[in-house]
């Protein structure tokens, strides 16, 4: 599977980065989000696999693409693969052009990747030096001084990544309190759990309630860095959503686990840069084509690879630009 997809997975990625990009700071977040998801979709007709949507757009009745359930790519007499996507990952990011908007997608065999429901998760992250060194149910402040120890720094070195909402009042102030630093983001908490897990990005930890569909993805990548999340489904006050997540075998007091989320042996991630970010560039236009930054895990066997693509246009009098 690795072989034979992680390429196409790349095209994919890249043509939604691509599609988005030029909508950058449009202030339409909803064409923004429709530029990619029409862009992968088309991309995905192409591949030679019998995928099926598993965390996607929404259920069918919600989007007319990529809807949970909806089957991509050639179709039967080809492998069969469950795929995560979020076509685009900080639609608001987008539309502002604020930093770290990114195309993304998970693949995996069959039942490899968890089938969330479209719920909050309480979510912790950290990289591959604290695996093993943190719990949900710990103190924030010994969290804290767990990562520290783990990475040989003071607490007041430790940088945070905390989505800004009002639900994180308590959780901000604690964190404040142990003197670590805090970076507040609007939206994209997938992109700041990609960072926690790579070294020289500044973030260490990421923290707080975000979707719990990015909780899969998230997962997806961390185990492919060796990295870790943890996460909690949070009761919506909707009785029918929680009826219907028990329904698919949720268990609201159980901390799900980086395998729990992706329990896949043959997963690949792949992701593109929309905007500029701690991690990936945004995509580049010129006169003759399109710059992307894109990251391509594999998990088995484990590889990390940073992919620089100029996609040129045709024509006889192209030049390259750096």
């Amino acid at each position: 599977m690795e072989q034979t997809l992680t390429g196409d997975f790349l095209r994919v990625v890249e043509q939604a980065a691509i599609a988005c990009a030029r909508s950058i700071g449009h202030g339409d977040r909803k064409h923004s989000d429709f530029l990619a998801v029409e862009a992968m979709r088309q991309a995905m007709e192409t591949i030679q696999m019998d995928g099926t949507i598993v965390i996607g757009e929404g259920e069918r009745d919600e989007a007319p693409m990529l809807y949970v359930g909806e089957k991509v790519g050639m179709g039967m007499g080809f492998p069969s693969i469950d795929i995560a996507v979020d076509p685009l990952e900080g639609t608001n990011l987008c539309a502002t052009g604020a930093p770290n908007a990114i195309a993304v997608l998970a693949a995996s065999e069959k039942g490899g990747l968890l089938h969330a429901p479209d719920l909050y998760m309480d979510k912790l992250v950290v990289g591959p030096t604290s695996k093993g060194k943190v719990s949900l149910d710990a103190e924030v402040g010994d969290n804290l001084n767990e990562i520290a120890k783990a990475l040989h720094r003071k607490v007041q070195d430790i940088t945070v990544v905390v989505m800004d909402r009002p639900r994180h009042e308590k959780l901000i102030a604690d964190i404040r309190k142990t003197g670590a630093r805090i970076e507040l983001i609007g939206d994209g908490d997938l992109s700041a759990a990609i960072s926690a897990a790579v070294s020289g990005t500044g973030v260490h930890a990421v923290m707080g309630i975000g979707g719990a569909p990015e909780g899969v993805l998230s997962a997806a990548a961390l185990k492919c860095l060796n990295g870790e999340i943890q996460g909690r489904l949070k009761v919506d006050s909707n009785t029918a959503s929680r009826e219907k997540a028990e329904a698919m075998g949720v268990d609201f007091n159980r901390i799900y686990t980086t395998n729990d989320l992706a329990p896949g042996e043959h997963i690949i991630f792949a992701a593109s840069g929309v905007t500029n970010g701690n991690l990936l560039k945004g995509a580049r236009f010129f006169g003759d084509g399109v710059r992307t930054s894109s990251l391509i895990l594999n998990y088995n066997p484990r590889r990390v690879r940073f992919v620089d693509t100029v996609h040129v246009d045709a024509g006889d009098h192209i030049a390259i630009r750096f």
